[in-house]
């Protein structure tokens, strides 16, 4: 918020000479910039809430706020809400109309997802359906939100050994999810991707799913602690993120999330892998491919 005026006149510096002398104009810039900044600062702190899993702030709670804001930057630009070193308004401009009523819509848009609504647009940046208090959900499996028609995909097992064990008793491949709690396009899919009809029946029922969480602080036990090499470097393993990134990059050769890999039951890659892409086909055809090999 504080970086945008300045990224735009760099890039369109005749604007500048445009621009009226400073008054209550400028301080109207410095309210819903300031407005924008608390709501961008929410983001960091509902982040900082998953990774650690506190479990302070709720999907409801963030919208909630995110709502407020919204609404009460739209009705200070209306002119219905001023504040002490505001020019008196005389009218409102097209350009300030048009903004109160994008801030206006947007918290309009918001307002379904109190009631367990699916909000696609800004998916990934508020909390999961995890922290909802509709999500009853155990993580073993999938769940949906009670009284809503949403489904939600949740991974068997979030630790490798489990999930490869499970698989070969089910006679099925495991497909890892290296995934993050402040990754936001590894929420995106989640909540775009996987509730797809296609995608979330071969989650389900075609695979062992298993979520690897590389941003993971819970330590590891003292035995297991150790600092291994990779890439020329020291790798200090001391919590289970460290683990799974580990594993991740030494095994697999990747460091990015989401990161899609099937493999057999000796552990070996089957197929191609996938990342992030909102395009729920494109996973299908990786899954079905991947599936494909597996029982070949």
């Amino acid at each position: 918020a504080l970086s945008l005026p300045f990224m735009f006149f760099s890039a369109f510096p005749g604007y500048l000479n445009a621009l009226p002398s400073s008054g209550g104009w400028l301080n109207t810039v410095k309210v819903v910039l300031g407005l924008l900044e608390i709501g961008f600062a929410f983001k960091f702190l509902t982040t900082a809430d998953q990774v650690l899993q506190l479990g302070l702030l709720s999907r409801e709670l963030v919208i909630t706020i995110y709502i407020a804001f919204s609404l009460i930057t739209s009705f200070y630009l209306f002119g219905w809400i001023t504040m002490p070193h505001d020019s008196k308004i005389e009218r409102i401009s097209v350009t300030r109309f048009g903004i109160g009523m994008f801030f206006f819509v947007f918290g309009l848009y918001l307002t379904p997802a109190l009631l367990g609504g699916s909000i696609n647009i800004i998916s990934g940046y508020i909390p999961t359906h995890k922290s909802s208090i509709y999500y009853s959900g155990s993580g073993g499996g999938n769940s949906n939100s009670s009284s809503h028609s949403e489904k939600h995909i949740e991974a068997q097992f979030n630790d490798y050994d489990e999930a490869l064990e499970e698989a070969i008793n089910q006679n099925k491949p495991l497909l890892i999810d290296f995934t993050g709690w402040a990754c936001v396009n590894c929420q995106k899919m989640e909540e775009q991707v996987w509730p797809d009809p296609e995608v979330a029946r071969i989650l389900t029922e075609e695979v062992v799913l298993v979520s690897l969480y590389v941003d993971e602080r819970t330590k590891l036990p003292e035995e297991e602690q150790r600092t291994e090499e990779y890439g020329g470097k020291e790798f200090k393993i001391r919590t289970i993120g460290n683990k799974w990134s580990y594993f991740q990059a030494s095994k697999f050769n990747r460091n990015a999330q989401p990161y899609y890999v099937m493999v057999d039951h000796d552990g070996n890659q089957v197929g191609g892998s996938a990342g992030y892409n909102s395009d729920p086909q494109l996973f299908i055809d990786y899954l079905h491919d991947a599936l494909k090999k597996f029982k070949h």
